[in-house]
């Protein structure tokens, strides 16, 4: 195993040590937490581990993409040969007329737990990045332009991140989608409530102002 750098305690043992650098890799764990979660487990019933261990082990196995949106699911049984689909895409009750459009599955999730979206999702797994060497070709381009050959999709709605990369990838799209007759639209980037304008960044606030709506 490549041993990530060093910036525990010269205390630990390498196996707890090696518990911890690994948790490291994990976005949003810094050493501290890193740690605490090593010292957690070790101090965990050999079943709590055991269950982590094995659900670690078996998650790629056990999940699959949605073959319509490539959110996850359950893996089907192996005598079930059909294309599995999530619940989003089973759900009747969706409005099949829109389809939003993510980078990634994480986004799905953030605005599904919003409650306020009752459309259908695209995820792209990714956006334009020609630094990174990421091109259309890359990203489930064709799919999305697969999926508008129905002709229930009247919108679609570019979510993609208020990012170069993420602005840059909702143009492509945006050039792509409004040939075929579908609107397009953006979603609107705001200013969290409860924060003082003075702290808010010029970009945020640019995307606030043509945003606006009447009062």
């Amino acid at each position: 195993m490549d041993r990530p750098s060093r910036t525990g305690s010269p205390l630990f043992p390498d196996p707890f040590q090696d518990l911890v650098d690994l948790f490291r890799r994990l976005p949003g764990i810094g050493t501290k937490t890193a740690t605490r979660l090593a010292f957690h487990l070790l101090q965990s019933p050999d079943s709590e581990r055991q269950d982590l261990a094995t659900s670690l082990s078996s998650m790629k196995e056990r999940l699959r993409p949605c073959a319509d949106c490539r959110n996850i699911v359950a893996a089907p049984p192996p005598e079930d040969s059909s294309p599995p689909l999530c619940s989003i895409c089973l759900d009747p009750a969706r409005d099949s007329t829109i389809l939003i459009v993510v980078e990634d599955i994480q986004t799905l999730y953030s605005i599904e737990k919003s409650g306020e979206f009752r459309g259908r999702y695209h995820v792209l797994e990714g956006r334009l990045s020609p630094l990174e060497g990421v091109d259309p070709a890359m990203l489930r381009v064709r799919e999305l332009l697969r999926r508008l050959e129905n002709p229930e999709v009247r919108e679609v709605v570019l979510a993609t991140s208020p990012t170069t990369e993420g602005e840059a990838t909702a143009l492509y799209l945006s050039r792509l989608v409004k040939p075929l007759g579908i609107r397009v639209s953006r979603i609107a980037f705001g200013i969290p409530v409860g924060l003082e304008l003075e702290y808010v960044d010029e970009v945020t606030l640019m995307r606030a102002v043509e945003g606006r709506h009447p009062f």
